[in-house]
């Protein structure tokens, strides 16, 4: 048996759209009311997700259902920010991409300096605090096309597509910076100030690799950065590819007839 992990999530959505259709067609498609929606909606109040002003199991009411609880299932519930199995969907659509295009695209680890520190002296409710403050410096400091995700209890991740390795180093800085410029009260009175450890590595380009690899590889400078004394980002090596509009195009045919 197929877990829902095997489908995609746009394919999910058409076929539950489909499913729920309410419509007067055959009479083999579920009705809606059928359904026992209880702890689903109390899922998503408690969540704060708006659902549209529609009829109660109307079409577009149930669409909004679906919806709210897919994009529930991406974020992470602390930060907001996107979680570790959209975060692993999104890295392995980049790493196809890049090996089509050739674009340059960085993948950066970031973790929180001594945050064990953190819980042990101030207590799990100050751990989240600092979390999220580091969350909202990382977004202010991204594109938004870029990616950005929590994928552990300090540590987040960022993918940057189309990425030249001189800006990528620039971000990378500016996130240190940023975090390192912030205060989080913790307490009435009581302000602390964290630093972080980056990482990151370049997607190698017109290469089919893994995401796996990526990460590995992003995280060995993250490794380096706290072995050099934390607060700093340390990125891999790169050079941007040059490929000529010609070279471009024998590529892409090379990789449709991979494909066929």
């Amino acid at each position: 048996m197929r877990s829902p992990r095997d489908y995609p999530l746009l394919d999910c959505r058409h076929f539950l759209g489909n499913l729920l259709d309410t419509s007067p067609l055959p009479s083999t498609l579920l009705d809606p009311r059928e359904l026992d929606l209880d702890q689903a909606l109390q899922l998503l109040q408690q969540a704060g997700a708006l659902l549209p002003e529609a009829e109660p199991y109307s079409r577009p009411w149930m669409q909004g259902v679906i919806d709210a609880l897919c994009d529930l299932s991406s974020k992470d519930a602390l930060t907001g920010l996107v979680n570790r199995r959209s975060f692993e969907m999104a890295l392995g659509r980049e790493v196809d991409r890049v090996a089509r295009s050739g674009e340059p695209a960085l993948l950066l680890m970031l973790d929180i300096d001594h945050f064990k520190a953190v819980n042990d002296s101030y207590g799990h409710p100050a751990g989240d605090l600092v979390i999220q403050s580091v969350a909202r410096a990382i977004t202010q400091v991204v594109r938004p096309m870029d990616t950005v995700a929590r994928v552990g209890g300090e540590e987040f991740a960022i993918i940057l597509p189309n990425c030249p390795s001189s800006f990528g180093a620039m971000v990378a800085e500016r996130l240190r910076e940023r975090v390192a410029e912030q205060r989080v009260e913790v307490a009435p009175g009581q302000q602390l100030q964290v630093t972080v450890s980056l990482g990151g590595a370049f997607a190698p380009q017109w290469v089919r690799s893994s995401s796996l690899l990526w990460i590995e590889r992003a995280d060995r400078q993250l490794y380096r950065a706290k072995a050099e004394g934390r607060n700093r980002a340390c990125l891999e090596a790169h050079t941007d590819s040059l490929v000529s509009a010609e070279e471009k195009g024998m590529l892409f045919a090379v990789t449709q007839q991979d494909s066929e």
